[in-house]
């Protein structure tokens, strides 16, 4: 099972609309039109993610709903959490799919952060909401032992670190 849809709310329609389908590579399969039962109406773009149209990440573009002219687009920010604890992760299948995804977005003029994990490994930047998102490639196999240190996660506060990461880069904008 995978899931169908995350939905944000947006601040600019255009600038998300360049990054998801220019930048990310998803494409706008759909829009709903309609008031909002508080006031005002609203557009709900949904961008697919894979061939089949059958995994979206979809956008809200609001108009005169009450309560939202300064929304904080940031999930963490809004949440009052550190950044980046809210983010979205996106998986890819290959080692060259996750580097051909952070040359996009450095060629695009985005500060990419790239991490190996030691069991994964990600590349990350900052979507036009704010927002870090991830590509991530899982690159270890789960063992009976990881999760059983997992379950014992649940009910300690007393596990030891994780192991820190293997390697840390930071790539700059090529603009």
């Amino acid at each position: 099972m995978t899931y169908h849809h995350l939905a944000l709310a947006v601040k600019d329609m255009s600038a998300i609309h360049n990054f998801y389908e220019t930048i990310m590579g998803f494409h706008l399969a759909k829009v709903e039109i309609a008031p909002i039962n508080e006031g005002g109406w609203a557009k709900h773009f949904f961008y697919s993610m894979n061939e089949e149209d059958t995994c979206f990440i979809a956008f809200w573009e609001l108009h005169d709903v009450p309560g939202c002219k300064n929304m904080e687009t940031n999930l963490s920010k809004a949440s009052g959490l550190p950044d980046p604890i809210n983010h979205f992760s996106f998986s890819v299948n290959s080692i060259e799919e996750l580097n051909a995804r952070r040359e996009a977005w450095v060629q695009a003029g985005l500060e990419v952060l790239e991490i190996d994990h030691n069991w994964c490994r990600s590349v990350y930047c900052r979507d036009p909401n704010d927002n870090v998102v991830e590509f991530c490639l899982t690159t270890a196999q789960f063992t009976n032992e990881d999760r059983k240190y997992a379950l014992a996660a649940l009910n300690t506060q007393e596990v030891a670190f994780s192991p820190p990461p293997g390697e840390i880069v930071h790539h700059k904008s090529q603009l």
